[in-house]
C-alpha cells in the first residue's frame, strides 16, 4: 500500500480507493476545481472535493486521463464530466462506496444493486411526488439532467409512465404546460391563439384524460374563440394554459392503469406537482426570473416574472415555500376566413338569374336544375382580427412539518387567475344566402370562374353585396383555488399510512357584446386563383373605411356566461411492505359539481355611422402569405357606452342554467411484488378498484325545478409486469379496465323542447348514461443504454366496449319532468300526451355497446452524444414517434413526431424542438354540406437556450413558434376529398429574453 496525496491506492487489492468522508453525497451541489490530468490524480482530487468514496481496479485507471471539472454542480454531474472519455462508469454501490468499472453491459442482476446513474440510485418511485419527505431531492440542472431523471422515473415505475422534470428550480422546459406535455410520446396538443390549451393522448380527446394537481383531481376552465370549437369550457377537458409553468417542477403522464390510481381517464392520467420546501437540499432557496416576450406580429414586448422562496426551520422539522408567477401577453391573431364554403343547392336556394359571364365548365353533378347552383363558394368571406390582452397570475404556498423521520404533514395552497380582454373585428361579405338582393341579403352575380375540378367557384364578381362588419368585445376571467392537506406516517418498518383531503374551485365567466354593422349594397369580387387561402379582393368604388357607408346596426349578442366547478376529494391509503412484497389498500371519496348560468342583456338596433373608428392596427395582414388583408372601420365600443345605447345589466336566463353533480366512493386493493425468473427480476403490480358513482342533474324547466338522480357501479381490475431481462433491458406488459364518465353537456337537462302534439323530446341530455369503458393492453420493450440513453417501443390497444351515440329512442319521460310539463302553458290534456301514461320519442345521447378500437405504437429514442469527440460530445437528441388508428377518429392525428436536438454544458445549453402532427378530424358530418371538417396538422418549432453568467445568474433566450406556423381549418366538400379552407390565421413568433437568479 502506498500513500497518494491523501487518498489510498490499494495496489495489493488492485483497487484504487479514494475517500474523504464515509457519507455518500452524490446529490449535493459542490464547488469543483479539478484540472484535466492523469486518472491516478484526478479521481482522488475529485473525491476529496465531492466528499465521496470511489473505488476502481488499478489496471483500469492506469494510463487514463480524466477531464476537467470546474464550477458548482451536483456530484453526479461532476463525476460524469470527470470520467468523460475514460470508458469508466459507476457500476455498484456497497457500504457507501461507489465502484467504477469499464463501461460495458453489466450481467443481469437485481435492479436495486445496479447504479446506472446517480439519479437512478436516489430517484423517487413514480407513484409518489418528488416532495415525499423520505426522498432525497436531486437538484436538476441542465437539459441532460432533466432527461436523466425522467428516464429514471420511467424505469422504476410499475406501470407505463412518462415524466417531465424541471431543468432547474421553477423552470419547466416550456412557457406552457401543454407545450411541455406535447413532447411526450402519444401526446398531441391543440393551440389556440398561439398557445397550447388542451391535449389529446393516444388518440383520445381532451375529455378522456384525467388531470390531478398535488394528488387530487382538479377542474380548469377558461375562455376561447368560437373558431376553436369552445367558448367557456364547461366540460371535463383541462385547460392547461390557465397555469404558469413556473409553478410546477414535475409532470407525470400515466398511460396504463393501476388500482391505486383513481378512475376517470381512459386515455391516461396527467399528474402535476408544484414545489415543496423539503424538495430542496438547502435550508434556504431563492429563485427569481424576469423575461421580456416580443411578438413579431404585434411588435410588443410583454413582461413575465417569477419568484420562489423556500426555507426550513427548527433543524429541518418545518419548511415553508411560497412562489409567484405573473405575466402579460398580447396576442394578435390575423387571417382570412370563408366561414365555410357551401353551394346554393346544399343551402336550399339558387343564384339570382342574372346571366353572369362564366369561365370554365361546372360539373353540375349535384342534380340542380342550373349547374351553377352546384358550385361551392365561400359563405361569408372575411378578413379576421382577434386582439387579446391577457394577464396571468399564479401563487403557491407549501408548508411541511416533519417532527420525526416517520411523520410528514404537508399543506399545499395554489391560486391562479387568467384574464383576457378580447376585441375581434371581421368584415363579412354576405354570400351566406343566394338570390335577389334586398334586406341586406342576396346579390347580383356578374362573373364566375369555375375551378379545374368543376365544383368550386374560385373567383366571382357581384353587384349589390352587403357587408356585415362584426365587432365583438369579450372579457373573461378564470380564477382557480386549491387547498390540499396530506400526511404520511410510518407506523413501523412495514406499515405506512397516508391520507389526503382537498378542495379545488374554478370560477370562470365570460361576457360578450357583439354588433353587426351593415353597409349599403356595393360591388364585390374575390379571386382565389393566385392563393387558395387568402383571395384578392376588390370593392370597386365602395370604400369600407367610409363611416357613411354603414347604415344599420344590430346588437347580435349581449350576454354573460358563468361556469363554476368544485371538486372535493378525500383519500386514505395503507401500505404493508415486507421483503419484496407490498400490499396496498385504500378508500376515496369525491364530490364534483359543475354549474352553468347565463344572463342576457338588451339588444337594440341603431344607426352605426357615428359610432365607428379606424381599424386598430396599421399593418393588418403583415406576415401572412397572400395578397394581404384590407382594413375597415370598426365599432367604437367606448362611444357606444358613453351614448348609453346599450342599457347596463343582464336578465337571468333561468331556463338555460343547469347543475350536474357526481359523488363517487372508491375502494381498491393492490399487490406489488418482485420475483426472480431465471435470474431475472420480475416486478408486478396487480389490483382491483371498485367505484360507485351517484349522478345528480338539476335544471329549471318551464319554471319548475327538476332533478334526476342516477347511480352505477364499476369494477376495474389491472395488472402490470416489468421484467428486467438485463440490467439495461426492461420488458413491460399491462392490462387494465378503464373508464371515463360521459361529458357534462350530455348529462345536463336544461332547456328541453317538448312537442306535445308529436310526443317528441329534443335538446336534452341523458343523466342515465353510463361511462365509456375500455379494456386496455400495453406491451413495451425499453433499452436503457449507457448512463442516459433510452430506446423504447410500446404497442397499445384500447378496446372500447361501451361508448356513446345520439339516437332516436321511444321511452317514458322521467317522473321528475312531469310537474314541469303539467305547468307548461303549451301543454293541453286534449293532446293525449300525458307523460305519465304515454311514451315520447327522444333524440338523445345513449350508450353504444357495439364497440370501438384504438390501437397504435410509440417509439422513443433519447441519447446524449458523449461517445463523440470534443465539442460534439455535448450534443444529444430526445425524440419520439407515435402512430394511432381508431374507428372514431375525431381529434386523432394518425402520426405525430417530436424531435429535440440539444447542446448542454456547464456554462451554456440550447435545444431546438420540432413538433409535428397529421391533420385531424373535427366533425363528421361537417356543417353546410361537408362530409368532414378537419384541422391542419401544424409543425411547431421552438427554441430554448441558457448561458450561466455566474453560478447563480443565468441569461435565457427562447423562441416559441419561431416559424410563425399558421392555424387552418378546412372542409372536405360533398365528396369528402375537397380542401376548402374555412379559417386561415397566424399569431406571429415569440422571442423571449430573460434573466434567472438562484441562491
Amino acid at each position: 500500500m502506498r500513500a497518494f496525496n491523501g487518498p489510498l491506492l490499494l495496489a495489493s487489492g488492485t483497487l484504487l480507493m479514494v475517500s474523504a468522508s464515509p457519507v455518500l453525497a452524490q446529490n449535493a451541489v459542490k464547488s469543483f476545481s479539478v484540472p484535466a490530468q492523469a486518472a491516478e490524480k484526478g479521481i482522488p482530487q475529485f473525491a476529496q472535493q465531492a466528499n465521496i468514496q470511489l473505488m476502481a481496479p488499478e489496471k483500469l485507471v492506469k494510463g487514463k486521463q480524466t477531464s476537467a471539472v470546474e464550477g458548482n454542480m451536483p456530484v453526479r454531474e461532476g463525476l460524469e464530466r470527470l470520467l468523460a472519455g475514460t470508458n469508466l462508469t459507476p457500476v455498484t454501490q456497497s457500504n457507501n462506496i461507489i465502484v467504477l468499472a469499464e463501461n460495458t453491459p453489466a450481467p443481469a442482476a437485481r435492479a436495486p444493486s445496479v447504479i446506472k446513474t446517480a439519479y437512478e440510485a436516489t430517484a423517487t418511485a413514480a407513484d409518489e411526488p418528488v416532495s415525499d419527505g423520505d426522498v432525497t431531492e436531486v437538484i436538476v440542472t441542465g437539459i441532460r439532467g432533466s432527461l436523466s431523471k425522467a428516464r429514471s422515473i420511467k424505469r422504476r415505475a410499475p406501470n407505463a409512465i412518462e415524466s417531465i422534470v424541471a431543468e432547474d428550480i421553477g423552470k419547466m422546459p416550456d412557457l406552457n404546460l401543454a407545450e411541455s406535455i406535447q413532447r411526450v410520446p402519444g401526446v398531441a396538443m391543440s393551440r389556440e391563439g398561439g398557445e397550447g390549451r388542451n391535449i389529446t393522448l393516444r388518440g383520445f380527446g381532451p375529455d378522456f384524460t384525467r388531470t390531478t394537481l398535488n394528488g387530487m383531481e382538479v377542474p380548469a376552465s377558461s375562455d376561447g374563440l368560437d373558431t376553436g370549437g369552445v367558448t367557456l369550457n364547461a366540460g371535463r377537458a383541462f385547460d392547461f394554459h390557465l397555469f404558469a409553468s413556473e409553478l410546477f417542477n414535475r409532470i407525470d403522464i400515466e398511460k396504463s392503469q393501476k388500482a391505486s390510481t383513481e378512475e376517470g381517464g381512459i386515455a391516461g392520467t396527467v399528474n402535476l406537482y408544484s414545489a415543496r420546501p423539503f424538495d430542496f437540499r438547502k435550508d434556504f432557496t431563492v429563485s427569481a426570473s424576469a423575461q421580456g416576450n416580443y411578438n413579431t406580429l404585434n411588435k410588443k414586448v410583454d413582461p413575465r416574472v417569477a419568484l420562489l422562496v423556500s426555507k426550513t426551520f427548527a433543524d429541518g422539522k418545518f419548511g415553508a415555500l411560497v412562489s409567484i408567477a405573473a405575466s402579460e401577453r398580447t396576442v394578435h391573431q390575423e387571417g382570412y376566413s370563408s366561414v365555410r364554403w357551401t353551394s346554393p343547392f346544399v343551402n336550399g336556394d339558387s343564384w339570382a338569374d342574372t346571366n353572369p359571364t362564366v369561365t370554365g365548365t361546372p360539373s353540375g353533378d349535384c342534380g340542380a336544375a342550373d349547374p351553377l347552383d352546384c358550385l361551392w363558394a365561400p359563405r361569408l368571406p372575411r378578413a379576421d382580427y382577434f386582439g387579446n390582452d391577457q394577464k396571468r397570475v399564479g401563487l403557491t404556498g407549501s408548508f411541511q412539518y416533519r417532527p420525526s423521520d416517520d411523520l410528514l404533514i404537508t399543506l399545499d395552497v395554489l391560486h391562479s387567475e387568467l384574464t383576457n380582454d378580447r376585441l375581434s373585428y371581421n368584415s363579412m361579405e354576405w354570400l351566406l344566402t343566394h338570390g335577389v338582393a334586398g334586406n341586406y341579403t342576396g346579390q347580383t352575380p356578374r362573373s364566375f370562374t369555375v375551378g379545374a375540378d368543376g365544383k368550386t367557384l374560385v373567383a366571382a364578381a357581384f353587384d349589390d353585396v352587403t357587408s356585415w362588419y362584426e365587432s365583438r368585445h369579450q372579457k373573461s376571467e378564470s380564477a382557480f383555488d386549491q387547498v390540499v392537506l396530506s400526511g404520511k406516517y410510518n407506523v413501523n418498518d412495514s406499515l405506512t399510512l397516508e391520507a389526503m383531503i382537498g378542495k379545488a374551485v374554478d370560477d370562470a365567466d365570460r361576457s360578450e357584446l357583439r354588433f353587426y354593422y351593415r353597409s349599403v349594397p356595393h360591388y364585390y369580387a374575390y379571386d382565389y386563383s393566385g392563393n387558395e387561402y387568402v383571395p384578392e379582393i376588390s370593392f370597386g368604388s365602395y370604400d369600407p373605411n367610409n363611416a357613411d357607408n354603414y347604415i344599420n346596426a344590430q346588437t347580435a349578442s349581449n350576454r354573460i356566461n358563468t361556469v363554476k366547478k368544485e371538486n372535493f376529494t378525500s383519500r386514505f391509503d395503507a401500505t404493508y411492505a415486507v421483503d419484496r412484497l407490498s400490499i396496498k389498500a385504500g378508500l376515496s371519496y369525491n364530490d364534483r359539481t359543475v354549474s352553468y348560468t347565463e344572463g342576457l342583456g338588451a339588444a337594440p338596433t341603431f344607426d352605426p355611422s357615428d359610432y365607428t373608428k379606424p381599424f386598430p392596427v396599421s399593418d393588418f395582414g403583415d406576415g401572412l402569405d397572400g395578397p394581404g388583408l384590407l382594413p375597415f372601420r370598426v365599432a367604437d365600443f367606448d362611444a357606444i357606452a358613453a351614448a348609453g345605447i346599450i342599457p347596463a345589466g343582464y336578465t337571468n336566463n333561468a331556463g338555460a342554467a343547469w347543475k350536474v353533480g357526481e359523488e363517487t366512493i372508491g375502494a381498491y386493493g393492490e399487490i406489488n411484488a418482485e420475483f426472480d425468473i431465471a435470474g431475472m427480476p420480475l416486478r408486478t403490480n396487480a389490483g382491483l378498484r371498485y367505484v360507485k358513482t351517484n349522478v345528480t342533474s338539476q335544471a329549471l324547466v318551464s319554471g319548475t325545478p327538476v332533478e334526476v338522480n342516477v347511480s352505477y357501479d364499476n369494477y376495474l381490475p389491472s395488472i402490470n409486469a416489468a421484467l428486467d431481462v438485463r440490467s439495461d433491458l426492461v420488458v413491460r406488459a399491462s392490462y387494465g379496465r378503464s373508464m371515463t364518465r360521459p361529458g357534462l353537456s350530455t348529462l345536463n337537462i336544461a332547456g328541453p323542447v317538448f312537442g306535445y302534439t308529436t310526443r317528441t323530446v329534443g335538446n336534452v341530455g341523458n343523466p342515465s348514461l353510463k361511462p365509456y369503458e375500455s379494456n386496455d393492453l400495453d406491451l413495451g420493450v425499453e433499452w436503457y443504454f449507457g448512463s442516459e440513453g433510452l430506446l423504447a417501443l410500446t404497442v397499445f390497444n384500447k378496446d372500447i366496449v361501451r361508448s356513446l351515440r345520439t339516437d332516436v329512442v321511444t321511452q317514458m319521460i322521467d317522473p321528475s319532468f312531469w310537474p314541469a310539463i303539467y305547468a307548461d302553458p303549451l301543454y293541453d290534456t286534449s293532446y293525449n300526451a300525458d307523460p305519465a301514461t304515454v311514451p315520447y320519442t327522444f333524440t338523445i345521447p345513449v350508450n353504444n355497446d357495439d364497440g370501438n378500437n384504438v390501437k397504435g405504437f410509440e417509439i422513443t429514442y433519447n441519447q446524449p452524444f458523449t461517445f463523440l469527440p470534443g465539442i460534439w460530445s455535448n450534443f444529444g437528441v430526445a425524440s419520439n414517434y407515435t402512430h394511432v388508428e381508431a374507428e372514431d377518429s375525431t381529434g386523432l392525428s394518425p402520426n405525430s413526431y417530436n424531435m429535440t436536438l440539444y447542446y448542454d454544458t456547464e456554462t451554456f445549453g440550447a435545444r431546438l424542438s420540432v413538433n409535428k402532427r397529421d391533420d385531424y378530424l373535427l366533425s363528421e358530418p361537417g356543417g353546410n354540406g361537408h362530409v368532414q371538417e378537419r384541422k391542419y396538422g401544424p409543425t411547431h418549432v421552438d427554441l430554448a437556450s441558457f448561458y450561466n453568467v455566474t453560478p447563480r445568474l443565468t441569461l435565457t433566450f427562447e423562441g416559441i413558434n419561431i416559424t410563425d406556423e399558421v392555424e387552418r381549418i378546412y372542409g372536405t366538400g360533398d365528396t369528402g376529398s375537397m380542401d376548402l379552407t374555412r379559417e386561415y390565421t397566424h399569431t406571429g413568433a415569440q422571442w423571449i429574453l430573460g434573466l434567472r437568479y438562484k441562491y
